[in-house]
């Protein structure tokens, strides 16, 4: 009898140690850093290489590594209840539980994860060999147990397509960054950096481009001397010419082809600006920033006119304008670092129609919605469902929206005001 309990106390050490393993396994893949494990992998690793290619089918391994943790446990339990009646009878069944639980969420629950989480990687690496052998075993068998969870959401409307990640991996990084923020690791400008490239697919062109009414261009049917002197004054290196309507675009004028031309013969009035203009680079106003920045390099063009469905043109985008929305604009000396955008001293905000929705959240923390409107002229219209009069005023988003300035049918002032907590609760 004696051996016979020796073995069994002997077996549950066993079991005590694999549920150990599995736990520590599955919490040390689990945390991982799948930029680290390749960046090993190419090292040369070739742990990480077993590694990151059980990653590849992460719901295989951590579905074997759940089957054959419980087993151990199942057969741990059971082993226990049997010592355990034997011995006291039975109320050895309670003994057995409150036993084997306390085991187990001790020695195979919070020490293994608390060890793996410490040095996920590291950790990953050292039971690389045995989350292979648990993939082999009870592969197989969690592959079986996947499709029947599959088959039962399907009967409840819930289809769960195996190709498709729960998250992103923008999303991933994105939660990763804003981590780092509240840790302290990172600070805001430098969230407001990543963000600005993580949004890059998710915004359009027309979300950013200058809008037609705020283009500067040239009329090509002016006088040569009228025409070179206006593009010389420009603050801008590339300025689109047009020829009957403003909207007709028939080139783009860079400031140093026109010098070279005024180094040639050092007279404006014999200059012919479509000579040196350079087609103008149409793009729809529904393309990505993400794939107009890829344009804009594999074109090495700095410049596109966009337009919209029916080939009216909208505006203009520029490479300046999409790298800005990544790394934000360039500061001055103001209070708050935003072109159009003035603190006044009684907390207010003074802001220009025109001021994208984007710029204002980045500069004041604030989190106005932009889904449906660019600017924050179009965000009080849509709100207020009109087209407000001169120092009309609406609240909403927990701030006071006052019309300052209005021209024809576009607001081109704005006073806004954050409002506490009780003032909100007042107005509504």
């Amino acid at each position: 009898m004696n051996l016979e309990l020796a073995i069994a106390v002997g077996a549950i050490l066993v079991l005590v140690i694999l549920a150990f393993l599995f736990s520590g396994t599955e919490a040390a893949i689990t945390a991982s850093s799948k930029a680290r494990l390749h960046n090993l992998e190419n090292n040369g690793d070739s742990k990480a290489r077993r590694v990151t290619r059980l990653n590849a089918e992460r719901d295989r391994l951590l579905g074997a590594l759940l089957i054959g943790n419980n087993l151990v446990r199942i057969l741990a339990a059971a082993l226990a209840t049997s010592i355990l009646t034997a011995l006291f009878g039975p109320i050895g069944i309670l003994y057995a539980t409150v036993t084997v639980t306390v085991i187990f969420v001790i020695f195979s629950e919070i020490l293994p994860r608390s060890w793996a989480l410490v040095h996920p990687e590291q950790t990953a690496l050292s039971l690389s060999g045995f989350a292979r052998l648990a993939h082999v075993i009870f592969g197989p068998l969690s592959l079986a147990a996947n499709a029947i969870v599959r088959f039962v959401l399907g009967l409840f409307g819930t289809r769960f397509s195996r190709e498709t990640p729960m998250l992103s991996a923008h999303d991933e990084l994105r939660g990763a960054v804003e981590v780092l923020q509240q840790e302290g690791s990172m600070v805001k400008q430098d969230l407001d950096r990543v963000g600005g490239l993580l949004d890059l697919n998710e915004l359009e062109v027309c979300d950013i481009m200058v809008h037609r009414t705020a283009m500067r261009s040239v009329n090509a049917d002016n006088p040569p001397a009228m025409v070179v002197d206006e593009i010389l004054k420009s603050p801008y290196t590339r300025t689109p010419i047009w020829r009957g309507s403003a909207e007709n675009i028939i080139g783009v004028v860079h400031t140093k082809d026109l010098l070279r031309a005024l180094h040639a013969d050092n007279r404006p009035e014999h200059i012919d600006i479509t000579k040196i203009a350079k087609t103008p680079w149409f793009v729809p106003d529904t393309t990505s920033l993400q794939m107009q920045l890829n344009a804009f390099l594999r074109r090495k063009a700095h410049m596109a006119i966009v337009v919209d469905e029916y080939g009216e043109v909208q505006g203009l985008v520029t490479l300046e304008d999409i790298i800005e929305e990544i790394v934000g604009d360039i500061a001055d000396e103001h209070d708050v670092e935003v072109q159009g955008v003035r603190q006044e001293a009684d907390g207010s905000i003074v802001v220009e129609g025109s001021v994208p929705i984007r710029d204002l959240n980045r500069a004041l923390d604030w989190n106005l919605p932009d889904e449906e409107a660019t600017t924050i002229a179009g965000l009080v219209i849509h709100e207020s469902q009109t087209i407000p009069e001169e120092k009309q005023a609406f609240t909403f988003f927990d701030k006071r929206f006052i019309v300052m300035k209005r021209e024809k049918n576009r607001i081109t002032r704005l006073r806004i005001r954050p409002i506490g907590v009780d003032e909100a609760v007042k107005l509504r």
